[in-house]
C-alpha cells in the first residue's frame, strides 16, 4: 500500500496539524516527504515531534523508515520490463492462460477495491457533462485506451478531442480549453514528463479538471488531478497488465451512456445518419 493511499485511510484520524502535513505532503508526492525533517517542519509550520507523531500513525517506525518507503515508491514506478524479469512470478499449473486470467480476474477484484463507488459516480458525471469540453490523452502504451474511450464518448456527446502524440501540437488544445472543461489522462510508470506538464499547465493556466488513471506508484501527474484513480497492473510478468484499465474504461462507458440513454440513442442515430456509405462497406458496431 502506498503512503498516498494510507494518508488517505487515516485522514479522519489527523489532527489539525497533522492535515496540514498530510496536504502538503501530497501537494508534491513523493517528494516533499523525502525533505529532510527539519525541512518539512519549517515548509509546513509544525514541529518535527508532529511530524514523527504522524509517520507512527500511518504505521512507519519512524521518519526514516517512512522516507525508505516512498523511495522504494519512486523505484518502483521507474521500473522496466529488464528490471521486473528477474522477480516474475511463475504462472502455476500446466494452462498458462488460465493462470493468467486468474491474474487478471484478481486485478480486478483489486480495482473495485481501490476506487470507492462514489468516486467513480463523480468521474463519470464529470464526463457526461456536455457542457465541458472533454480532452483525453494517454501515454507510450496507454494512448490506445484512452482512443477506445474517447471514440465511445463522440458517439454520446459533442466537443470530445483525443489529443495527438505529437507536442508540437499540443498548444492548439490547450488554448482551446475553457475553465472546467475536463481533461482525461493516462499515465503508468515510467511516467511521460511531458504529460506531466501538459497537465500542469492545462490546470494551473486554463482552469481545466483533471481526471487521471493511473497505477499505486502515481504518476506526478497526480498533484494536479481533482481525480485520481488507481489502477493495479502489476501481473507478476515482465509486462504490466491493462486488463483492469480497460475494464474500468467500460464501467465509465457503460455508465455515461446509459444513465442519458435518450441522448446516447439520438447522438447515435445521427451520428449513423452521417456516416459516408461506402459500397461494400461493412459497419462497425
Amino acid at each position: 500500500m502506498s503512503v498516498r493511499v494510507q494518508i488517505a485511510e487515516k485522514a479522519d484520524e489527523f489532527t489539525a496539524n497533522e492535515r496540514k502535513l498530510s496536504s502538503a505532503i501530497l501537494a508534491d508526492y513523493p517528494f516533499a516527504g523525502l525533505a529532510p525533517i527539519q525541512t518539512l517542519a519549517e515548509k509546513t509550520n509544525v514541529s518535527a515531534p508532529t511530524i514523527s507523531r504522524f509517520v507512527t500513525k500511518l504505521g512507519y517506525g519512524g521518519f526514516q523508515d517512512f522516507q525508505q518507503q516512498l523511495i522504494a515508491e519512486l523505484k518502483e514506478g521507474q521500473k522496466s520490463p529488464v528490471d521486473l524479469h528477474p522477480t516474475r512470478r511463475q504462472v502455476e499449473g500446466d494452462d498458462y492462460l488460465k493462470g493468467f486470467f486468474q491474474r487478471a480476474e484478481q486485478l480486478l477484484q483489486e480495482t473495485c477495491e481501490m476506487i470507492s463507488a462514489s468516486q467513480f459516480e463523480r468521474v463519470c458525471a464529470m464526463l457526461s457533462d456536455d457542457k465541458r469540453g472533454l480532452y483525453l490523452i494517454g501515454g507510450r502504451m496507454s494512448d490506445p485506451i484512452v482512443q477506445y474511450l474517447s471514440r465511445h464518448l463522440r458517439q454520446y456527446r459533442a466537443n470530445v478531442f483525443h489529443l495527438p502524440s505529437d507536442p508540437e501540437v499540443w498548444p492548439e488544445y490547450l488554448l482551446r480549453m475553457r475553465p472546467k472543461d475536463v481533461l482525461v489522462t493516462i499515465d503508468f510508470r515510467r511516467y511521460q514528463k511531458s504529460l506531466a506538464e501538459l497537465a500542469h499547465r492545462a490546470v494551473h493556466n486554463q482552469g481545466a479538471r483533471l481526471v487521471l488513471i493511473t497505477d499505486k506508484w502515481m504518476s506526478p501527474i497526480s498533484k494536479d488531478a481533482q481525480e485520481v484513480l488507481p489502477v493495479p497492473i502489476d501481473s507478476g510478468t515482465v509486462w504490466d497488465s491493462y486488463a483492469a484499465t480497460l475494464a474500468l474504461v467500460e464501467a465509465i462507458v457503460a455508465r455515461v451512456t446509459e444513465t442519458n440513454w435518450d441522448q446516447t440513442r439520438n447522438r447515435i442515430e445521427a451520428w449513423d445518419a452521417a456516416r459516408l456509405n461506402f459500397e461494400g462497406r461493412k459497419n462497425d458496431q
